[in-house]
């Protein structure tokens, strides 16, 4: 039995806290995963229980696992996908394999310990299979289009117009429609390529700009100015912009940044270009709203 100190004492109890949290997180998401992800879900689930009794013959104390933490996994692995919640875990888990290169010394069995968590995360890419990450390319088709061509859209139709309930009904008449020319676009495209599933394709497409233009006409809905509609209107075109790139980039590890930009900048100039041909259009034909 080795002798701790407090200090190290207090290290392995919060690796053995992570281990047992993690072996129920891993069990509860197996629970209701079809295979091959729950096959090897279980496998780890397993190994980070081993983990946990490992820390636990030494520390002599009986912990019971993090409630909240296992709630919030398996609720963001339903919500946004097991890819996506595994993936902030393991980010998590990373934190935890600095700290366990400390103790290799005072512990031998840390080193296998960590040589099996570093290939927990390779493992669980190799084998999740998910729908939606199928389809990503569609997604981003559906949200992207809808981000460049109503942010510009509300942008004319606000100075042109200078009526929120009439820029609210043109903007979700001109969204509705253009999301079924989308998802149809995308169904043609896809079943050219011979895709086994376009239906399928095509309604993330539709379905993911549909909800698009319900976020960015709200505010005209709610806001009798259009000058505090419309910049909430923006806003709002970033928090989405700024949670679909941070998704996609833990899922598919690609930069956030230069993701996020790219898509702000693109979506911003031409609501910009937008406002500006309606100014000029209002300014040099006469027209008055």
């Amino acid at each position: 039995m080795v002798n701790l100190d407090n200090d190290l004492k207090q290290k392995i109890l919060r690796f053995q806290k992570v281990e047992i949290t993690e072996y129920q997180v891993y069990k509860k998401l197996a629970a209701y995963s079809p295979e091959p992800n729950k096959t090897v879900l279980n496998k780890i689930a397993e190994d980070e229980k081993r983990h946990g009794q490992i820390w636990q013959n030494y520390t002599q104390t009986q912990l019971a696992p993090d409630g909240l933490k296992i709630f919030f996994y398996t609720a963001l692995a339903k919500i946004l996908g097991l890819t996506f919640a595994l993936k902030i875990m393991e980010n998590g888990e990373e934190k935890a394999q600095a700290g366990y290169q400390k103790v290799i010394n005072a512990f031998p069995e840390t080193q296998k310990i960590f040589e099996e968590e570093k290939h927990h995360e390779q493992e669980l890419l190799n084998i999740i299979q998910e729908e939606k990450l199928d389809y990503i390319g569609s997604i981003v088709l559906g949200l992207n289009d809808a981000l460049v061509e109503l942010t510009g859209a509300l942008a004319g139709l606000s100075l042109a117009l200078q009526n929120t309930r009439l820029v609210a009904v043109a903007g979700t008449i001109t969204g509705v429609a253009a999301a079924m020319s989308m998802a149809a676009s995308e169904y043609l495209s896809k079943k050219a390529e011979e895709q086994k599933t376009p239906f399928k394709s095509a309604a993330y497409t539709g379905a993911f700009y549909i909800i698009t233009v319900i976020l960015l006409v709200i505010p005209f809905f709610v806001f009798n100015s259009y000058k505090i509609a419309l910049p909430l209107t923006l806003v709002i075109a970033i928090l989405i912009i700024a949670a679909f790139n941070f998704f996609s980039a833990v899922v598919k590890n690609t930069s956030f940044k230069s993701k996020f930009l790219e898509m702000a900048a693109i979506s911003l100039g031409v609501a910009t270009i937008s406002f500006g041909i309606s100014y000029l259009l209002k300014t040099f034909i006469g027209i008055e709203a």
